[in-house]
């Protein structure tokens, strides 16, 4: 698996997305606390970021993971402004697969940011990456977040029953994935 250190994608003339690294703590914190109620609905790890340096200290382990070519992770700016994160988790080289997550603050969801910033992580994860598959995964509650792979005609492949712990709670997850011959976007 190819992976060309890239340090931003810009995905059009509003969004960037700009590779994961510590100097962006301050920023992706103060955008987590602002919006805790949001994200919390559908994300574990949001009680874990109490502090800036929690935020540094996840920060640096996901930099580690891009060095190992784990993941690559990057936050999203719009007109400049950081207000989310979004990449290729889990890339299996051997089976030339990965998985999109990602998050943005709730002021500016309606307006395509995560569509958009998919198509980017998707063509990179395709034609840069080599990847055969991509994977979404969305809380069957979270119709916002199942909107995204529906768009981009993922397929889904089905329902993992109790499959992430949040809140105390165990969520189903719907299953999306897309195949690099499906490629459309």
């Amino acid at each position: 698996m190819k992976q060309n250190s890239v340090f931003s994608l810009n995905v059009d003339d509003h969004i960037k997305l700009e590779l994961t690294n510590e100097s962006q703590a301050d920023v992706l914190f103060n955008a987590i606390d602002n919006n805790r109620k949001h994200l919390s609905a559908f994300l574990p790890w949001v009680g874990n970021m109490q502090s800036v340096n929690d935020l540094k200290e996840y920060l640096k382990g996901s930099e580690a993971l891009i060095q190992q070519q784990k993941e690559i992770s990057f936050a999203i700016l719009f007109e400049q402004f950081v207000i989310g994160r979004i990449g290729l988790h889990h890339l299996n080289g051997l089976n030339k697969s990965g998985a999109i997550g990602y998050w943005l603050v709730k002021e500016a969801e309606g307006k395509g940011i995560i569509t958009k910033s998919c198509k980017a992580i998707i063509n990179y994860g395709f034609n840069e990456l080599g990847l055969h598959r991509i994977e979404i995964k969305a809380a069957v509650d979270n119709l916002r977040s199942q909107a995204v792979p529906e768009k981009l005609n993922f397929k889904k492949e089905g329902v993992l029953r109790q499959a992430e712990l949040v809140n105390n709670e165990f969520l189903d997850l719907v299953l999306y994935s897309l195949l690099r011959h499906e490629l459309d976007v």
